[in-house]
Order: C-alpha cells, then structure tokens, then sequence
C-alpha cells in the first residue's frame, strides 16, 4: 500500500461502469475492491442489483472483492452496518499491504467512510413516528431535504422508507455522526457522461436485465418466502417488478415506471455527489467515453501527481 494515500475512491451515477474501470485500476495497484452498494450485500439478488461479477476479472485475473453476497434476501442492511463492515475489511487489506479501493454510487455509504461516521445504530422513536406517518410523501421529502446532516438517498419512493429516513435525520441532528477533520488521505475518481447519454445507458441496461431474467428473479424471491412488501423497501427495480408480479400494471406499464425511476435516481446521486464536492471533497472526473486504458492512464496520472505532492 503506498503511504502516500489511504484510500482509492471510485464512484458515480448508475450506469456508468464504476465496477469495470475500479477493477482495472485494481489490477494495476495491487488492489481489492471494497463495494459501496446498498443492495450489492444481498445474496440471490444479483440481476436486479448489477453484481456484473465478471467484471471483476481483468486479463483472466480475478480481483478480490468485498461486501457483496454477505446476508440473506429479507434481511435490512443499513449504513451502520456498512461503516463497521468496512471498517474491518479495509483494515485487513491494509494488513497484508494491499490498495483498498473503495467503489460504488451510495454517496451516503461513501461519505461515512471519507468523514469517518461514529454511527450508532438509531433507535425506533415510536412518537415520531407516528406524527410523520400523519404527513404526506411531500412532505415526509421536503422535511428529509430540509434537515443538515447525512441521509440515505438510495430510494425513498416507498413511504415506509421515507419515514424511516426522516427518524434517522431527526435523530443524528442531535447526535454528532462523524469528524470530518479525521486524517483519512484519500483520490476520488467519478465516472460522468452527458446527462442524455446517462439515461440511454439506464435504459439499454434495464431492456438487457430484463432479458437476462430479472422478473424471474424477483419472482423467485417471492416463491422463497421474502414478502412483496421486502422487495418494495428495498426500491428500485424490486419494488416495480413485485407491483407487476403482483397485478398492479403490466409489463409495458412496468418498464415505464421502473425506467423513469432510474433516471431519477441517477439525478439524485448526482446531487449527492455535488454536495460532496461543496464539502470540499475533490472528485477527479473522468469521461464515460473514454476506453477503459485511457480511463486508467488518466487516474495513473492523478495519483502520480498525488503522490508527487506529498512527497
């Protein structure tokens, strides 16, 4: 591990192939991957979560990998968890001299290892909730938006989401969540296109995950015993192919709303991101278009430099 940084950080929107180019720069440094994905940690929800674990094989050479398939289907995976599973996983790839590189679009997952969150595990505030279950989704949003410290912007289409979210912030407003003074030295790529071509690679790869059996997925985590109602919380493409598998629209209807809700999702994350930046985190922006070797030679370059700096 070279001492002159920490941590390697590569991150972006949906869709704009984080997994192939961190593990090409894995390759290069000695590497292993450590995920920032929320849903990534399920086992058996691979299609709907873009594992793309082939990926993670550069030149017939597998990368090592970290945080993904590790609980069950139906079980909830939360940042508090993410920050103590991270922690542990970094340490021992420091441990045997090896680059961390830590890589996904979960800006809060990411944030809370930059600013190194002391997160407790919040608790269930029964009053609140029953004061936020009396707001609409508008509001529940305005509030989540409203409110200065971290939250958890993965997805809050469904409402139970939503008011958990907001007890989070509620809570952590009156809890210190981090030290972003801490001394974590860190090079932070994001991989960006033109918003237009963003939205046409989440729909080429939403008509492809659904060609590679996506429905079949969800309905064989239905037929295991996880509950409609699990696969909406966790967002996103469970929760529109357990409304379709349960009647609510068809296919087309389905497709629709699942795309639409992607390309939101992305905006969101972008968002994200810019505040990071705001922060005064600098994300070394590398351009979607390019080849995966003059993606990597560009971020050689960086922490060439980086390094040159330090010294």
């Amino acid at each position: 591990m070279n001492k002159n940084f920490d941590l390697i950080v590569v991150t972006g929107p949906t869709a704009t192939g984080k997994t192939g180019f961190a593990s090409a720069l894995a390759d290069r440094l000695d590497g292993e991957i450590i995920s920032a994905d929320s849903r990534q940690v399920y086992r058996k929800m691979t299609i709907g979560t873009g594992k793309d674990i082939g990926e993670y094989t550069v030149s017939g050479k597998d990368v090592p990998y970290h945080l993904i398939d590790i609980c069950d289907a139906g079980e909830e995976y939360n940042v508090f968890r993410f920050k103590h599973d991270f922690d542990r996983v970094y340490n021992d790839i420091l441990s045997r001299n090896r680059t961390p590189i830590l890589c996904g679009g979960s800006g809060l997952y990411i944030e809370s290892v930059l600013k190194d969150y002391k997160l407790l595990n919040v608790p269930v505030n029964e009053k609140l909730r029953r004061e936020l279950e009396a707001k609409s989704d508008e509001e529940l949003t305005i509030m989540l938006n409203e409110l200065t410290v971290p939250h958890n912007i993965t997805d809050t289409s469904y409402r139970k989401r939503l008011v958990r979210a907001v007890e989070i912030a509620v809570w952590q407003k009156d809890h210190p969540v981090g030290d972003p003074g801490h001394n974590l030295k860190f090079i932070m790529f994001g991989i960006h296109f033109e918003r237009e071509i963003i939205k046409k690679r989440i729909t080429e790869r939403l008509r492809q995950r659904l060609d590679d059996g996506m429905v079949r997925e969800a309905q064989m985590l239905l037929n295991e015993g996880i509950s409609k109602d699990k696969l909406v919380y966790y967002g996103l493409e469970y929760k529109f192919l357990a409304e379709y598998l349960d009647g609510q629209y068809g296919y087309n209807d389905m497709f629709q709303k699942l795309n639409s809700a992607i390309h939101r999702f992305a905006k969101r994350q972008m968002t994200w991101f810019r505040k990071m930046e705001r922060d005064g985190m600098t994300i070394n922006w590398i351009d979607g278009n390019l080849s995966v070797h003059d993606k990597l030679e560009y971020a050689l370059k960086i922490i060439g430099k980086n390094i040159g700096q330090e010294k």
